[in-house]
């Protein structure tokens, strides 16, 4: 438990109060060195000043001073709560922020300040803000709030304020503060939890805790309404950096108080710590990011003489324009040309543009769109969207199947300049959840499902149907979907008002390439999925790249298998169509789907999934003949998301006998990366991985070498041979993440480059290889090693469907276990029996990877967009829970 230092004694004009401080003035001292600036630190109700130790810890620590600091850090236990003085009055939320002022000046504050506040302190601190502007340099905030208009109060602050409960349970009781310290993610230890609860011994110390609730301003008659909305209205005019650290699975201050505080302080740096709760700085670390933030966007702001500058500058740059520094890097960017151009040049063009294939799934059962009536069904739809209160720069979530209705939605989006959030439902209820409540849409478009869902869960967004609801039951039906308006209404009121001219014609958004045009999720194959945000000029790269590297002009006939690809058929020029498929599980593909398809538009380029490419090749005995020649008609075969094996390829090359194959390596953050064909695969022959190819048009890869602990070395290097981390440079590489404020730090620390997370080495000829993840890595008593050519290599017996290879144990000691999935699956997960482990440990030591276990598996963890990336680090916990005796039930 912290040793808590003896009551400051502090006399604050006017008041001379005894207030209770935490100060590291004296470490501050300890260092020979001046402090650069003062975090005045403030908590919430029921904590205390403790909630800050992590800060005082960091402030003096080599990587602060290295960075510029040190910092004085300076965390008030409030009047009436802590260890500061009981004053037997009833404090309102003026008088904190006034009390707060006062010893500010009793303490002789100068600048620069960043006021830091949590909960109800927040509030405080921004009020201590608002009113020291001449002192103040940057905010940072955790979950907190500055105005509940137009939200009622959640359950938790309702059931405290209740009359029957309110004295018992936050003054005579201690029951409000074991509720708090219970919202803890993971449980505070006892230490920790007995330390928050010092101060609030008996219920005459916790009068405070009572009158802070009953302070909350629910309604404008509240006393303490006034001052609320002076605060949240002021913080409008704050024009200095801040830092918001949230944690999402608060039942108090959600993730809707970030969105309203968002509005208020769009410059904010958010960072959202997924399965964090309302005490996010015991649940994650917010000490090291929040000094690394303050280095590069306080300090360089503030002291430009200080060596922090020369120091900072190039990490400053690469994070502010994220990605931006990898395309300046590389040859001049082609001039940008909007997503809208090849729909706008079309737009008298009466072939058809977009295919749907309705119920029943045969290339006759399809719903055509012409390219012109697309163009004015997307004009007629952004001027309904517009009408209707979609505004430039307004997120829109769309839960809409591949198809007609969402290429309209997408573009209408894009027209308008509205930002739109794809989450597609291949990431399960719980994942999407997680993404859509991210992003924060102002607008969630959806089919009945997910409006239904959304009702159920509270994703936040004004509900828009994707269809017109049967006459008979529209108003019961909109009502139970709390929609407050259909798609089709809007493009017929839209298609109106156009033809009425009542509306400015709508031009695409190039004077604002660089606005935000997407946020595209992850697979989440390695932890929840991340957002991803495009710009227009970033996904017009995208598209571009695509269109160099594979020649897909205007004309081409594309199966979209793979449903984030659909995005970009219109922009390319191509007829786009998506097979009959459930588009939420790739291996339900199967190859009269995918010839059908084909069948419809007359396909030259199919693009499909790994998984869905394997159910394909495994139901391909049910084509008929003119589905075997619509398959040998295509021209080129992509697919990416997961490697292929060679021998699958063979057998796809069968099905489409005259198609190029090609298996270009990306991600969500940038797709393509590079390319490699089935020849080219032949010819790379074995190797220490995934043979992935040569860079696309425009693109750059280097390694950055991992040392023998498993740190990666952040200089880039192309010499061959070298295995680490994989760098990307390319203008079609992200702009950041969403929200996600400390991973965009990481992902851009090596300047000029995105660090993929994959690991991998070039060989002589300039080809990158994939070696698996860098949390795949085993750390061994002989040095690091990466699973995939071991893995590879056991997957060439017969016996073996997949296989993955783990580590267990402690870094610098991992034993390496691997895990297969035999043919067929066995019934109960278990050690191999005896034959097949000699022969997966004999495969894996000719791939250099000496085994300690062989574990058979029933079905592997996958991903579920791509159904193929193993979740490596979920089986490393399921086998050390197997191997040492325990039940490990499922991975």
């Amino acid at each position: 438990m912290l040793s808590v230092p003896s009551t400051a004694a502090v006399d604050a004009p006017g008041t001379r109060r005894q207030w209770h401080l935490l100060d590291n003035a004296d470490d501050v001292a300890a260092t020979g060195m001046e402090p650069v600036g003062t975090l005045y630190c403030v908590h919430g109700n029921p904590t205390w000043s403790y909630l800050w130790r992590t800060l005082l810890a960091e402030a003096t620590s080599p990587a602060t001073l290295a960075a510029g600091g040190p910092w004085r850090v300076i965390a008030v236990d409030q009047l009436d709560m802590g260890f500061s003085e009981r004053t037997g009055t009833f404090r309102r939320l003026e008088d904190r922020i006034t009390d707060l002022g006062d010893l500010g000046d009793a303490l002789e504050l100068s600048g620069p300040v960043v006021s830091v506040g949590h909960d109800w302190g927040g509030i405080i601190s921004l009020g201590w803000a608002v009113r020291h502007r001449e002192l103040l340099a940057g905010v940072v905030l955790t979950n907190t709030a500055v105005h509940p208009a137009g939200f009622s109060l959640p359950p938790a602050l309702k059931l405290a304020l209740h009359p029957a409960v309110h004295s018992w349970g936050t003054t005579a009781t201690p029951a409000f503060l074991s509720v708090t310290h219970s919202l803890a993610q993971p449980g505070l230890g006892d230490d920790v939890r007995a330390a928050f609860m010092a101060p609030y011994a008996s219920a005459a110390r916790r009068a405070g805790v009572g009158n802070f609730v009953a302070d909350i301003p629910a309604t404008e008659s509240h006393p303490s309404w006034a001052a609320l909305d002076a605060v949240s209205t002021g913080i409008c005019a704050l024009d200095v950096p801040a830092l918001m650290f949230w944690g999402p699975k608060d039942p108090v201050f959600s993730d809707r108080y970030l969105r309203d505080l968002l509005t208020r302080m769009p410059q904010a740096d958010v960072h959202r710590f997924e399965g964090a709760s309302h005490l996010v700085q015991e649940d994650r670390d917010i000490a090291v990011p929040t000094f690394a933030w303050l280095a590069r966007n306080v300090l360089a702001r503030n002291v430009p003489a200080r060596n922090v500058l020369a120091q900072s500058a190039p990490a400053d740059q690469a994070a502010r324009a994220s990605t931006g520094s990898a395309s300046s890097n590389t040859e001049a960017a082609a001039p940008y040309v909007s997503m809208l151009a090849e729909l706008d040049a079309r737009r008298a063009d009466t072939s058809v543009a977009v295919v749907d294939m309705l119920p029943g799934g045969t290339a006759d059962a399809t719903w055509k769109l012409s390219w012109a009536q697309l163009a004015r069904d997307v004009d007629d739809l952004a001027a309904g969207l517009r009408d209707f209160g979609v505004q430039p720069g307004d997120r829109v979530s769309l839960l809409v199947p591949p198809g007609i209705n969402l290429t309209t939605l997408i573009y209408a989006c894009l027209r308008l300049g509205a930002v739109i959030v794809v989450a597609d439902a291949g990431l399960g209820t719980r994942g999407l959840g997680r993404a859509i409540k991210g992003a924060g849409p102002s607008y969630l478009i959806g089919i009945d499902k997910a409006l239904a869902g959304a009702r159920l869960y509270n994703w936040p967004g004004i509900k828009i149907a994707a269809e017109d609801f049967p006459q008979t039951t529209a108003n019961t039906r909109k009502k139970l979907l709390n929609a407050a308006a259909t798609v089709p209404q809007l493009m017929a009121n839209g298609r109106v008002m156009r033809l009425a001219d009542t509306l400015p014609a709508f031009t695409p958004p190039d004077a604002d390439a660089d606005a935000d045009a997407a946020v595209l999720f992850t697979s989440g194959s390695t932890g929840p999925a991340k957002g991803v945000v495009y710009t227009h000029r970033r996904l017009a790269a995208m598209r571009d790249t695509l269109k160099a590297t594979y020649s897909l002009e205007a004309g081409t006939a594309l199966v979209a298998g793979f449903a984030p690809f659909a995005l970009l058929g219109p922009a390319l020029g191509a007829t786009t169509v998506t097979p009959g498929m459930d588009v939420t599980a790739p291996s339900t593909l199967t190859a009269q789907a995918l010839a059908n398809a084909a069948l419809a538009i007359d396909a030259t380029v199919v693009f499909a999934s790994p998984a869905a490419l394997v159910n394909v090749v495994a139901t391909a005995a049910e084509l008929s003949p003119a589905q075997h020649q619509a398959l040998a008609d295509v021209g080129l075969v992509l697919s990416a998301g997961a490697p292929l094996a060679e021998q699958l390829l063979h057998k796809v090359q069968e099905l489409a006998p005259n198609a190029a194959l090609h298996t270009p390596y990306g991600m969500t953050e940038a797709l393509p990366v590079t390319d490699i064909d089935l020849a080219g695969i032949s010819a790379a022959g074995a190797g220490n991985g995934v043979c992935v190819g040569t860079p696309v048009s425009g693109a750059t890869v280097a390694i950055a070498p991992i040392e023998s602990d498993g740190a990666v070395r952040p200089v880039p290097t192309t010499e061959a041979g070298v295995s680490g981390e994989i760098l990307v440079r390319a203008p079609h590489v992200k702009e950041r993440y969403d929200r996600l404020w400390i991973t965009e730090q990481h992902s851009t620390s090596i300047p000029g480059w995105h660090r993929s997370g994959d690991i991998g080495h070039l060989d002589a000829d300039g080809r990158l290889w994939v070696e698996g993840r860098l949390e795949h890595i085993l750390c061994t008593a002989e040095g690091v090693r990466t699973p995939v050519a071991a893995e590879q290599s056991i997957e060439l017996l017969g016996a073996v469907a997949r296989a993955a290879v783990v580590g267990v144990g402690p870094a610098g000691t991992q034993a390496a276990v691997a895990i297969v999935q035999t043919v067929p699956p066995v019934k109960r997960a278990g050690l191999a029996p005896a034959s097949l482990a000699a022969d997966v440990r004999t495969a894996a030591k000719d791939a250099g990877l000496p085994l300690a276990a062989v574990v058979v598996i029933d079905a592997m963890p996958v991903d579920v967009r791509h159904n193929s990336k193993i979740d490596r680090a979920k089986l490393s916990r399921w086998a050390s829970r197997l191997l040492s005796g325990g039940k490990p039930g499922r991975p």
